[in-house]
């Protein structure tokens, strides 16, 4: 479903829809990895909350509470509960992607970064050279990563439902030991951003998944 309502035009292009079927229905089956969906809300420090209640309009207070600093160092301890396990750290923002990458001393891949880098870097990850990958909007590409076993979104494009599904596709293939798949969501408490996620998981909600709510202080100590 798109966000401006316009998702029928796409039969104009390709055609009638064929065939339809629940992700659920998929998992059961074997054709995609059993996923948990994970959402942890973090405090927004006194400066950055004073910041987002005086903010101009709604899309500021919604880049002030996405980009939380409190959420590298949560990036960073939900990396250490899943050793050896692959995985992609997604984002909006390049600053706070860039932040995150340089804390955890991880390759972010940009809409600036060359092709012949990022299949060197890609290439890398699949061969378990590279254990974590910093990824940008690119991440919504389709682009063939299919070690990875956990997502954690840092933010998002507002409430775009079509991304909150593409991101968990990320880390939906199939493993050969049949280990699931988690997809963490970063939501500054009672910010402009909780609005936005609550958008956001209405389509995979919609597939059967539902959404652990954790408070971020339960991971950090």
């Amino acid at each position: 479903m798109r966000e401006d309502g316009l998702e029928h035009e796409v039969f104009a292009l390709v055609g009638p829809r064929c065939y339809e079927a629940p992700w659920r229905s998929l998992e059961a089956q074997g054709w995609i990895a059993p996923a948990r969906c994970v959402e942890i809300r973090v405090e927004l420090p006194p400066e950055q909350a004073a910041q987002h209640a005086y903010a101009a309009n709604s899309r500021t207070q919604y880049r002030i509470a996405a980009t939380n600093p409190g959420k590298i160092d949560l990036v960073a301890r939900l990396i250490a509960q899943h050793p050896n396990e692959p995985l992609l750290v997604i984002g909006q923002y390049l600053d706070q992607l860039q932040a995150i990458a340089q804390h955890i001393g991880a390759p972010l891949l940009s809409g600036a970064t060359p092709q012949r880098e990022r299949e060197r870097i890609y290439d890398a990850y699949r061969h378990g050279t590279i254990g974590v990958l910093v990824l940008s909007k690119v991440a919504n590409q389709a682009i063939d990563l299919p070690t990875a076993t956990v997502a954690i979104q840092v933010s998002g494009s507002f409430g775009s439902r079509q991304e909150e599904a593409q991101r968990l596709g990320r880390v939906l293939r199939p493993k050969p030991d049949g280990r699931g798949a988690t997809f963490y969501t970063l939501v500054t408490r009672d910010s402009r951003e909780e609005e936005y996620a609550a958008h956001r998981q209405i389509f995979l909600a919609d597939q059967g998944y539902h959404y652990e709510i954790h408070d971020a202080a339960g991971v950090l100590y």
